[in-house]
């Protein structure tokens, strides 16, 4: 998970509710998850506390909590915390209660076959995009087969399709929230940049991304899109250049992540 400019937790700071309707309690203990997946491995008390910005014993009495409730488990080896089975069966309701992802299962289960690549459903959060459908190929890197990976919009290109649909002002505010830090050497983190690739999305109707955020992977992307036009998800189809060089791999498979998007696009934007 990503963590604000602030520190604070992004997926926590990001929201925009009233701070009178806001619990302290709901708020510090969702603080205390975030700063858990922040770090991505578990965590002592102590480092809790740092993470998500209380006092050891706040962190005692909420870590506490949402270990009786199933929410955080001890690590394996006993030191530490990390996140419980309980966020699996969440995790199971959303999905299923979504019907966006139910409609979107069989065109990306068909597409797979077609293709013979990786292909994923995302949704925008935020500054990020988070996987919701991911359909294997036959070599994968662990964390890229799962869903609720979540990574920049920016420089994802499941996030540039979704952004070339917005105005400009929009896409500005986003990257003005956004941390540029590069996922790796060849992440296009300069605005001069970022924006000529969100123009090449405009003009395409898809968006390319070349080991942005995995070295040897190229995918293209194209934006589901609500009946009124905005962004509601993004379809991608992810290849290995090893395989592939990236205009072989853009040739092939643009029409068919546009094909699968226009499939699924138009869908009402409060389902």
């Amino acid at each position: 998970m990503t963590m604000a400019k602030n520190g604070k937790p992004a997926t926590v700071q990001s929201a925009n509710g009233d701070p009178r309707l806001m619990l302290q309690s709901v708020t510090r203990a969702f603080h205390v998850l975030e700063a858990i997946g922040s770090v991505g491995r578990p965590l002592s008390l102590a480092e809790i506390a740092k993470q998500a910005g209380i006092d050891k014993s706040a962190a005692q009495r909420a870590a506490h909590t949402l270990q009786v409730l199933g929410y955080l488990e001890r690590a394996p080896t006993g030191n530490g915390f990390m996140p419980g089975r309980q966020f699996l069966y969440r995790s199971f309701d959303y999905l299923r209660m979504n019907p966006l992802i139910e409609r979107a299962t069989p065109v990306l289960n068909e597409l797979r076959k077609t293709t013979h690549e990786r292909v994923d459903l995302s949704l925008l959060d935020g500054t990020s995009i988070v996987y919701a459908i991911r359909r294997q190929s036959k070599r994968e890197t662990f964390f890229a087969t799962l869903i609720g990976r979540r990574i920049p919009a920016f420089s994802s290109s499941g996030g540039r399709a979704m952004l070339a649909l917005m105005s400009d002002a929009d896409v500005e505010e986003i990257i003005a929230r956004s941390d540029l830090r590069p996922t790796t050497q060849k992440t296009i983190c300069d605005r001069d940049g970022i924006w000529g690739k969100i123009e090449e999305a405009r003009r395409e109707g898809y968006a390319l991304a070349a080991e942005e955020s995995l070295i040897g992977e190229v995918v293209v992307a194209a934006a589901v899109t609500g009946t009124g036009g905005q962004p509601l998800a993004a379809v991608h189809i992810a290849g290995s250049l090893s395989e592939w060089s990236v205009e072989e791999f853009r040739a092939r498979f643009s029409p068919l992540v546009l094909e699968a998007a226009r499939a699924l696009s138009h869908w009402p934007s409060d389902h």
